[in-house]
């Protein structure tokens, strides 16, 4: 009798405790989720907050989280998704007969992933430009204007076209693309300083199928590529996603800097990466108004361009599907919330930002 009464009161307590457990984890998910809304509040409302998060704050927090996961060869972002995965399922699985107990953690989950987002990357998307400090004008140019430009990196990529292949120098380009975007540092002050290197998805079925060149993790702060695509798209991919990490949030300008940081190194695959991928975006822009003098220029590209084009297209075409345009449809409507109005249409910008850039170097040269 006695045995039996202290165990239903252990039993009570045990259930109070377990309450309170709950409770504090709902709370702890509610609080930091209204941080994260007050901070993304302050970077879209605030003049210059956003700006100055990303130049005093982020880095610092690059330095930390972004050193720290820096020093794992492999992408933890990629092992944590699967491992949270599991994880869940199990959670749920083992404690499917107490909701209360799952939604409290499920809220302060939630909370947790949120306020780490708007610290690593949400709050970013909302800093001055990259053009601002490039000095590029991005305004309106002419189809001659495009086709100059198209002509210009025709003869580029023809120079530095190299067959060169991802698997024979996966270290060697990690290192490289830290030091080409260091070597762009030095032209652009907002660029300089410490990067982690970036990171292949070991399974990057997952990316492929969603159309994507990489992807960084605001979670880990780490810039993760696609190391299945052809060779030639690699480079440029990882200056692109180490750019994310200088505060750089915008696809239009992540693809501007991947160029710069590319064409400026010393490594021919990097030169050619970044040339062959301009020349990409430009010669669609061109089609679009000139589609003569776009048959033209590919006309005149070398072999090995018009042979990693076509493996390029040959290798993305395999992965359209439903799955694409769902991951297509998602992208789009996280670009526009992410205050990039255009959507997926932004990395059309890119042209501009290139069109603007090759104006103001011949005007130096001139």
């Amino acid at each position: 009798m006695g045995g039996s009464l202290v165990g239903k009161m252990g039993n009570k307590v045990r259930n109070i405790i377990r309450k309170m457990g709950d409770r504090e984890y709902f709370l702890g998910g509610v609080v930091l989720s209204a941080a994260a809304v007050v901070m993304q509040f302050l970077a879209r409302n605030v003049s210059g907050a956003a700006t100055w998060y990303a130049h005093h704050v982020y880095p610092l927090l690059v330095g930390v989280i972004g050193g720290f996961f820096g020093i794992f060869s492999f992408s933890l972002a990629e092992k944590a998704l699967y491992l949270l995965v599991c994880c869940v399922v199990v959670y749920v699985w083992h404690f499917w007969r107490e909701p209360g107990r799952i939604l409290a953690r499920a809220v302060f989950l939630a909370g947790v992933l949120f306020f780490s987002y708007t610290c690593n990357c949400g709050v970013n998307y909302y800093a001055a430009s990259f053009s601002e400090y490039a000095d590029v004008e991005v305004g309106t140019y002419s189809k001659e204007e495009l086709k100059e430009l198209c002509e210009f990196l025709t003869k580029r990529v023809n120079e530095t076209a190299l067959e060169e292949r991802y698997v024979d120098y996966r270290w060697a380009w990690r290192k490289e693309s830290v030091r080409a975007m260091q070597r762009a540092g030095k032209r652009f002050a907002v660029l300089g300083g410490f990067y982690p290197q970036p990171k292949e998805v070991r399974i990057s079925w997952i990316l492929s199928v969603q159309q994507l060149c990489g992807i960084y993790s605001p979670f880990t702060i780490e810039a993760n590529y696609n190391k299945n695509m052809p060779s030639y798209n690699i480079p440029h991919t990882m200056c692109h996603e180490l750019s994310h990490l200088k505060g750089f949030m915008r696809e239009d300008e992540a693809n501007f800097i991947g160029y710069l940081a590319c064409v400026e190194s010393e490594r021919q695959a990097f030169r050619y990466s970044g040339y062959l991928t301009g020349w990409v975006y430009a010669g669609n822009a061109l089609a679009a108004v000139d589609l003569e003098s776009y048959l033209e220029l590919h006309g005149q590209l070398c072999k090995q361009a018009k042979e990693d084009l076509r493996k390029n297209n040959a290798f993305w075409d395999k992965y359209e599907g439903k799955v694409a345009e769902v991951a297509n449809q998602m992208n789009d409507v996280y670009l526009k919330a992410n205050d990039q109005s255009d959507g997926v249409q932004s990395y059309g910008r890119m042209v501009d930002l290139m069109l603007g850039y090759y104006q103001k170097r011949k005007e130096e040269k001139e």
